[in-house]
Parts: C-alpha cells; sequence; structure tokens
C-alpha cells in the first residue's frame, strides 16, 4: 500500500492547496477525510480535463471576487470589534471566544466565513490581533477587544 496518495482538491483547504490543485497526501487522510468529505477525489491520467476545467472556474471567482474582497479589506482594516463576555474576578474568560462570535460581531462591517479568521485563543480580556483571509492574495487585520460585561 502507498504511503502517500495523489489527489485533486474539489474546494480550497487549509494549509493544503486550492481547488483543481493536485497535492499528494497520505494515504489515510485522503482515505478518511478527504474523499469521504467531498473534498477531493482520487487523481488519475484522465483528470487533467477536469484539472483544467476547475482550475479555469476558481480563476474566473476570483476574479469576479477580487473586487468584493478589496471592499471589504476597506471596511475591515484597522477597525477594532468590540465583544462583552462573563469573566470571572481575575479577568478569565468563562471558556473563550470563538470565531463565530467574531464573525457575529463582524457582521455589522461586512460577512465573513469562521474558519477564514486566524486569532490567537482568546480566554482573557484585552485586545487581540486578528487577520481575516477575505481572497487568496487579500487579508485584512483588525483587533478584538474583549471586555467585561
Amino acid at each position: 500500500m502507498a504511503k502517500e496518495t495523489k489527489v485533486i482538491l474539489t474546494t480550497s483547504v487549509a494549509d493544503l492547496g486550492h481547488s483543481g490543485d493536485v497535492v499528494e497526501v497520505k494515504s489515510g487522510f485522503a482515505r478518511n477525510y478527504l474523499i469521504p468529505q467531498g473534498l477531493a477525489f482520487a487523481w488519475s491520467k484522465g483528470a487533467a480535463a477536469q484539472i483544467e476545467t476547475m482550475q479555469r472556474a476558481r480563476r474566473a471567482q476570483a476574479l469576479a471576487t477580487r473586487e468584493d474582497a478589496i471592499v471589504a479589506k476597506n471596511a475591515i482594516e484597522g477597525t477594532t470589534v468590540e465583544i462583552s463576555a462573563k469573566v470571572s474576578e481575575s479577568g478569565k474568560l468563562f471558556g473563550g471566544i470563538s470565531n463565530d462570535v467574531i464573525v457575529e460581531a463582524l457582521k455589522t462591517k461586512v460577512a465573513v466565513q469562521a474558519k477564514a479568521i486566524h486569532v490567537d485563543p482568546i480566554k482573557t480580556t484585552g485586545d487581540f490581533a486578528a487577520t481575516v483571509a477575505l481572497h487568496p492574495e487579500i487579508s485584512a487585520n483588525f483587533t478584538v477587544k474583549v471586555v467585561a460585561e
């Protein structure tokens, strides 16, 4: 059994690639996660036409959404999103602030996906630097401010 398998991604997968990319991954990862989730299918010699079609569609969508991403970046860049949460006497949060909570707070400015937000785990009150990937080439930096309720 091969230790590495070539697969063709059907959607963008973080830290792996974009739709239409041919990537080599561990056989178990492909067999148990990527293929059953519909994120990829097995590579074959006859799949070259499918790869080209997927890459063409991705490029067309990227050109269409690039302008939207620039507008969204201008709306988000440098702003501060304030989130109130319950805290203990020592200032630690009961739980943490998830990306879904940040998405809800950003909803007034622009709609983004939770998986596009990159921020260190938030467990206390204070200001935290965050980044949101709006397009493969465009990202916006903003601040998440956590205050006590």
